[in-house]
C-alpha cells in the first residue's frame, strides 16, 4: 500500500520467552500513535550519554561519542511528553 506498517511488540525476545510464553506483536493503525512512537524511537537512537551497544557476547559498552551537544534518551522522552501535555492542554487564561 506504499504507507509505512508500525508494529509494537515485547523487545525481550530471550529463549525462555520465546519457548515459553506466548509473545504478541500487533500493528499501529493511528497515523498519529504511529507518529509518536517514531518520535520516541528517534530519541532513544540519539542517545550520546547513556546509549550501550549490547552485543551477543553479553558485552554491554557504553557508546563513545565525540558530540558536543550530549542527548540522554531518558530526559529527552520526558521534555517531549511534556511539550505534547502544552499543547493538548489549554492554560487556565483561556
Amino acid at each position: 500500500s506504499g504507507q509505512r506498517k508500525t508494529y509494537i511488540s515485547s523487545a525481550d525476545w530471550m529463549v525462555r520467552n520465546l519457548h515459553f510464553r506466548i509473545e504478541v506483536a500487533f500493528p499501529i493503525f493511528s497515523e498519529k500513535l504511529k507518529k509518536e512512537l517514531m518520535d520516541i524511537l528517534e530519541l532513544q537512537l540519539k542517545d550520546n550519554v547513556k546509549s550501550r551497544n549490547l552485543a551477543y557476547q553479553h558485552i554491554n559498552e557504553y557508546v563513545k561519542n565525540d558530540e558536543d551537544k550530549k542527548i540522554r534518551s531518558q530526559i529527552e522522552t520526558y521534555k517531549y511528553y511534556k511539550s505534547l501535555l502544552r499543547i493538548t492542554q489549554p492554560s487556565i487564561e483561556e
